[in-house]
């Protein structure tokens, strides 16, 4: 029997794993055929059946999961062993707060971390900064890290380094926002590391069509993700939507209803802060806009 050998999963591409040995070298695999499906980044075992191709055999276990709705109700992996959840923004022409939000729902319910950056931050005038930081001062209150950055100025790029050093993050976020233009100044053997999943992949040209991990350049790998898909709000009930908003986590415990979902019930704790001005009255609505997502 072939030995069995320790790889990586760092790119998922059609029925394809690409796995990245011990040795540096890649492969591309197939899962045997009862075995889970395999996420980027995860930890797995495989054997070796001719040059350059294998079959994963096992997955190890992770120490955590990004998963997204799949058909039939079920869920899909997309990304395991993540440290964190690194969530881009362009600041003009404005901040989609809503849909930051959406993303933190994610995270807080599938126990991701998240780390929000504001890229575009060099075409801020007086008016616009003072409308940025009014944003994202909510977000700051409940803890949240943000960075502000341009990856057309690379140099704004050093604090963001310093976040993904040594760390498995997952770069998300909308078409327009400049992900590709960050990905770029972050790795600048980018074309070399695209090249060799090319290679192994068999399909020609490569182009990102699902998550694949790439290796920075000083330690860490970020995982670049294409579209917002995988951070839909299937599967989210309207209690994990709540919880996925941390000021209403913290003081949903003292409602008088425990089934309370805080828009008209009595005694409700949540509407008595926001009435006092400790919860954010446009965090507040947005998760009733989000609330109304959930039904459609």
């Amino acid at each position: 029997m072939s030995e069995l050998l320790k790889g990586r999963v760092i790119a998922h591409l059609g029925k394809a794993l690409i796995i990245e040995g011990t040795d540096g070298n890649v492969s591309r695999c197939h899962k045997r055929t009862q075995l889970e499906q395999p996420a980027v980044g995860d930890n797995v075992l495989w054997l070796k059946t001719e040059e350059d191709a294998g079959r994963v055999e096992q997955v190890l276990p992770r120490h955590s999961l990004l998963s997204r709705p799949a058909k039939r109700g079920g869920t899909r992996p997309v990304a395991a062993n993540l440290d964190q959840i690194v969530v881009i923004l362009a600041v003009k022409p404005t901040i989609d707060a809503l849909l930051l939000d959406q993303y933190l729902v994610v995270c807080e319910n599938q126990d991701l971390t998240p780390l929000i950056v504001l890229n575009k931050c060099d075409l801020l005038d007086e008016e616009s900064t003072l409308t940025t930081q009014s944003i994202i001062n909510d977000y700051q209150r409940l803890g949240y890290d943000v960075l502000k950055t341009s990856a057309k100025e690379k140099s704004d790029l050093t604090a963001l380094k310093e976040q993904l050093h040594n760390k498995v993050s997952l770069l998300v976020g909308q078409s327009g926002v400049g992900k590709s233009s960050i990905i770029n100044a972050l790795l600048p053997d980018l074309s070399l590391q695209t090249k060799t999943l090319s290679n192994a992949s068999g399909l020609g040209k490569h182009t990102t069509t699902a998550t694949t991990l790439y290796k920075l350049p000083d330690g860490g790998d970020i995982l670049d993700s294409p579209g917002v898909n995988i951070f839909g709000l299937a599967n989210i009930s309207e209690f994990a939507l709540a919880d996925g908003y941390r000021e209403i986590k913290q003081h949903a415990s003292q409602c008088k209803y425990s089934n309370c979902i805080h828009i008209k019930e009595p005694k409700c704790e949540v509407k008595k802060q926001l009435e006092k001005g400790n919860i954010s009255e446009n965090r507040y609505r947005r998760y009733l806009k989000l609330r109304e997502k959930l039904s459609c």
